[in-house]
């Protein structure tokens, strides 16, 4: 594993711990903040999965995943 990705994989995974608050909180970021990060992010993902950067990959997956769940949520709310 090169020394980037573990930088990757390691900024990527606390990247992901910050969005716990917001995915445990009330306040949710827009849906259009939400979704086109998530986008980009799986696009990362897979662009990482190219160079076998395969720890930045699951860390950025996560981080995607994190976003979607953000996303899910606040459409889910504004449907109330």
């Amino acid at each position: 594993m090169p020394w980037q990705d573990v930088v990757f994989t390691v900024g990527n995974i606390i990247f992901a711990g910050a969005l716990i608050p917001s995915i445990l909180s009330k306040d949710k970021p827009s849906v259009w903040t939400s979704l086109p990060t998530a986008a980009f992010l799986y696009v990362f993902a897979y662009t990482y999965i190219t160079m076998s950067l395969w720890g930045s990959a699951f860390a950025i997956g996560l981080v995607a995943i994190c976003w979607t769940i953000l996303a899910i949520q606040k459409i889910r709310s504004l449907k109330k």
